[in-house]
């Protein structure tokens, strides 16, 4: 199993472009959010106010491209793959921020659930979307989030499908990393957070499960993205769904 470091440093040269779903278990991953400073304290106010979808891990000074939480990491590069949006719609996804950086930006890492994967399966619980291979569904939903200024919009949600016999189980893990968005927003039936097709999803790839299982929606952090992108400020970068930056910090349980 390689280290944060060394995952990142496979980023960084282009050699993995992947979901980090299941990789270096027990670390911190997250979440990015880079846009310029003009909104970055709006921004700050809507995370602090939306702690469930947004739980903010760290918070980097304007230009600042190495995060506390990973050493020698440089946010422009060691993520998989980011997406670049103008006026509010998306433009691009690239390797690498080199071209769309700005001196201006402030970042912000914001917790992911990956970071909690490992303790469900290591208590036994399948994750479909690791034995299939595919990145974690994620759905836009009617649930509202507290707007500041001009951010304002809905939740977005992750969804992993579980049996009814690990539900309980997995409320009560999963509560324990508040940092990582912490138990789930919503367990059963989809319509009633405004899912229309569960086998459409809005962001990452739809899995295959039977109907004996229950989805089970936690928070995600594509929240701000959606939120962004309704905003239309012009110009801000994210990580591409399912593909986050993984910190040296040892994931938190409270």
């Amino acid at each position: 199993m390689r280290s944060p470091k060394e995952m990142r440093d496979l980023f960084r040269k282009n050699e993995r472009v992947m979901t980090t779903s299941d990789l270096c278990p027990h670390y911190l991953q997250t979440n990015l959010i880079s846009l310029p400073y003009e909104y970055a304290f709006d921004f700050l106010l809507f995370c602090k106010r939306n702690p469930k979808a947004c739980p903010l891990i760290e918070v980097l000074e304007p230009g600042q491209v190495e995060p506390t939480t990973a050493f020698g990491a440089d946010i422009r590069t060691d993520v998989p793959k980011y997406r670049v949006y103008k006026n509010g719609q998306f433009s691009k996804e690239v390797l690498n921020l080199y071209d769309d950086w700005c001196d201006s930006f402030v970042t912000f890492l914001i917790g992911c659930s990956f970071t909690f994967e490992k303790a469900l399966v290591e208590q036994g619980i399948q994750l479909l979307h690791q034995e299939q291979q595919r990145v974690i569904p994620m759905y836009r939903t009617t649930i509202p989030c507290q707007s500041v200024g001009m951010f304002t919009g809905n939740m977005v949600v992750s969804m992993r499908p579980l049996k009814p016999s690990e539900v309980d189980q997995a409320i009560d893990i999963t509560s324990k990393f508040e940092t990582s968005h912490g138990s789930p927003v919503h367990i059963g039936d989809p319509n009633e957070i405004g899912i229309e097709d569960i086998n459409h999803p809005d962001y990452g790839e739809s899995v295959d499960f039977e109907e004996d299982r229950v989805p089970v929606f936690w928070a995600c952090g594509v929240t701000p993205q959606n939120v962004l992108e309704k905003a239309g400020i012009p110009i801000f970068v994210s990580h591409a769904p399912g593909h986050m930056f993984i910190t040296d910090s040892v994931e938190e349980y409270r």
